[in-house]
């Protein structure tokens, strides 16, 4: 309702246009909330796009590369497209974990070490070797999968690693805090509901049990409550009951039928380093995945424009 008929039409338009539209450098330099403002109008920028480009980026929210909202809405719609390679959704029997047990399992079969609770320190910038508690360990190579500003610490301080240092340094981030709970409660019909209230203190609104079926949960409902906001910022301050208490107070407005008393399970988690700011100059501050360093690469998120 508070986006009038033509925005909707507006609106409907431009995703029609973003679907079929192959090429993205021309968005590269321009801001998805400035160039969805001019395609879509006012009325669908403040009910629509406004919140959520400040619900997933915070007070970055219109610096934002409109080649990145772009591949969203032009990989979305043509993952639905009629004949083409429709977007199929699922979990894994037992969640992720069950991957990672099955990794394990298998390095494990091959004679490969794992080293779990283990700090690396420092990569040397003379051998292929890092300090992990101390000890310089040699590697044949290292693929390191942490954000960044990590890896940027444990470079060593020469010419060769400055510049790529600087780069990933460079890299800003916001951080995600999630709420999953469990209730013999069903709430709404939804398996995911974006929030577009200004004043929502979180983005999203998941019914795992709306994708898949209550039985492979023990027969329980779990939900998920989920926000990015700033590390320093005062909603990662809060206690877990504290953010319990915000989010499920706001709850209600969504589901009125909502009672926390018949919650029987809650877990909060929070990851500093999320959501990198993909601004209109990121491109250019993508880091490579060789690092300056012979054997020591890079791969995560913030490659991924």
């Amino acid at each position: 309702k508070p986006c009038g008929l033509a925005g909707r039409l507006r609106m409907g338009l431009v995703a029609l246009y973003l679907k079929h539209k192959r090429n993205w450098r021309g968005f590269t330099n321009r801001t998805a909330h400035e160039w969805m403002r001019n395609a879509c109008g006012a009325d669908a920028m403040e009910a629509v796009w406004t919140p959520l480009l400040k619900g997933k980026f915070d007070g970055y929210f219109d610096s934002v590369s409109m080649a990145w909202l772009w591949a969203r809405i032009h990989t979305r719609a043509n993952s639905r497209a009629p004949g083409g390679g429709r977007e199929k959704l699922g979990y894994f029997r037992g969640g992720f974990a069950e991957v990672v047990r099955r990794l394990e399992s298998e390095l494990r079969r091959r004679n490969v070490g794992i080293q779990t609770s283990a700090a690396v320190e420092a990569f040397s910038p003379n051998d292929r070797s890092a300090r992990i508690q101390g000890r310089w360990t040699p590697f044949d190579y290292c693929l390191f999968t942490g954000p960044s500003p990590a890896l940027a610490k444990l470079l060593p301080a020469n010419p060769s690693c400055d510049e790529y240092s600087r780069r990933l340094q460079s890299i800003e981030y916001l951080g995600a805090i999630c709420l999953v709970f469990v209730s013999d409660q069903n709430l709404g019909n939804y398996y995911w509901l974006n929030v577009n209230e200004p004043d929502a203190p979180f983005l999203v609104f998941l019914n795992h049990t709306r994708f898949i079926d209550k039985s492979w949960y023990q027969s329980k409902y779990v939900y998920y409550l989920g926000a990015y906001r700033p590390p320093e910022g005062e909603l990662f301050s809060l206690s877990d009951d504290a953010l319990t208490k915000l989010w499920w107070d706001y709850l209600p407005r969504i589901v009125p039928e909502f009672d926390p008393a018949r919650v029987t399970e809650r877990h909060v988690f929070r990851f500093k380093a999320a959501q990198h700011i993909v601004d209109t100059q990121y491109q250019a501050r993508i880091p490579a995945y060789q690092t300056p360093l012979p054997g020591l690469f890079l791969a995560n998120f913030s490659q991924i424009f």
